[in-house]
């Protein structure tokens, strides 16, 4: 199916591509709730939000965590971090992407472990499951 011209829709590169002069995270602090921080991202979409929410919500420090995207057209989220005042809420998200990182690095060991110990076991069987 072809879009028209005219469409609103963007064209793919602009989902995740950076204009020139475009930063990927902006952060805006919240002068009505303590402790809390709006940041906006850029070219991302729900896939990142809830990750990130959910691994601030595993932080003790983390009092509330939650992301909207503004517009479905355009790939930009917005996560709200508040937290206990012990940390700020950038460094809370900047632990939570350490983390992150270090589970899905974790995930990728494991599963390429997996996936090699399979490739073996199938060896013996000349490929054939059963």
């Amino acid at each position: 199916m072809r879009i028209p011209a005219e469409s609103n829709v963007p064209t793919r590169f602009q989902l995740f591509l950076l204009e020139v002069g475009e930063k990927k995270v902006a952060e805006t602090a919240d002068t009505r709730i303590p402790s809390s921080s709006l940041f906006t991202f850029n070219k991302e979409d729900h896939t990142l939000g809830n990750l990130l929410r959910s691994r601030l919500l595993q932080s003790p420090h983390v009092t509330f965590s939650g992301y909207r995207v503004p517009h479905p057209l355009f790939s930009k989220f917005e996560l709200r971090v508040q937290t206990d005042g012990e940390i700020t809420p950038r460094a809370a998200l900047v632990q939570a992407c350490r983390d992150l990182v270090n589970d899905l690095g974790t995930l990728s060991r494991e599963f390429t472990k997996e996936w090699e110990l399979r490739k073996m076991a199938g060896e013996g069987t000349n490929g054939v499951e059963k």
